[in-house]
């Protein structure tokens, strides 16, 4: 069974508060995208074995999400074993979830390919073991007949709600990485929370023109000032076109929606 891991970008990133438990609740909207993807295939085994091609990961082959998901449905079901080929496109630490994708892209070929019964709300369940971002690539990946399929994003990464922006329709996302890395820990050390003035439901019910101008992602200021790169990046994607440009996640990745013509 093969799948193709689709990636997200993140349209507005509002970290609200800092937790008690070390974690930030934030408020987002998640948009899962079909380019970069990566290519999963898992095979019937009675072995488990794992084999990666395409861009390198700084993990030894055993700490991939792609294991821990078959080691987390294991425990459970007893799995036979599996042959998992992971083909690398998304950009790993790049904002873009690609990991988070493939760990629970895992999961739903699993399902499938051993006809375990677990429904999307199950599935999403298990992928929140794995990590924040996973649960919404279950739905991203839940074939609902809709081309995309946006979430907004509470809590900690946790709490999804779904949601349908009409007007969003109408756009198209180009995706640009520039050469630099930044670790997730870097990124919160320069957050200060703030509680924003508006929802994020509110502003996403506003034409996209306006997006620019009141849905903002809050790791930018402090991330832009030490890689003025990255600013560069995102003025190219407005003089380029984009009538809104962002950094997606925590970096580095940028992306503009431009409109269709």
């Amino acid at each position: 069974m093969i799948i193709f891991p689709k990636c997200k970008v993140n349209i507005g990133l509002r970290i609200i508060e800092k937790r008690s438990d070390g974690y930030h609740n934030l408020e987002s909207l998640f948009l899962d995208c079909d380019t970069p993807s990566d290519i999963l295939e898992i095979v019937e085994s009675d072995e488990l074995s794992f084999s990666i091609y395409g861009s390198e990961l700084d993990c030894k082959p055993q700490d991939n999400i792609c294991i821990k998901a078959y080691n987390l449905l294991n425990k459970e079901f007893n799995l036979p074993g599996a042959e998992i080929h992971l083909n690398k496109a998304i950009p790993s630490g790049a904002g873009l979830g690609g990991g988070s994708s493939d760990g629970a892209c895992t999961l739903i070929l699993l399902n499938r390919l051993y006809s375990l019964g677990l429904d999307t709300y199950k599935l999403a369940g298990y992928a929140a073991v794995l990590g924040s971002d996973c649960p919404f690539f279950i739905y991203a990946h839940n074939e609902k007949g809709r081309e995309r399929n946006p979430m907004i994003v509470k809590g900690r990464g946790d709490i999804l709600e779904d949601v349908h922006i009409p007007h969003l329709e109408g756009y198209s996302v180009r995706i640009v990485t520039p050469p630099v890395f930044i670790s997730t820990a870097r990124a919160y050390s320069g957050i200060t929370p703030k509680q924003p003035k508006l929802s994020i439901e509110k502003i996403l019910s506003m034409p996209v023109e306006i997006w620019r101008d009141y849905l903002e992602n809050d790791f930018e200021q402090d991330i832009f000032r030490e890689y003025p790169l990255l600013a560069q990046y995102k003025e190219e994607l407005y003089q380029s076109g984009a009538v809104y440009a962002s950094m997606s996640g925590s970096g580095s990745s940028l992306f503009g929606l431009f409109k269709l013509k």
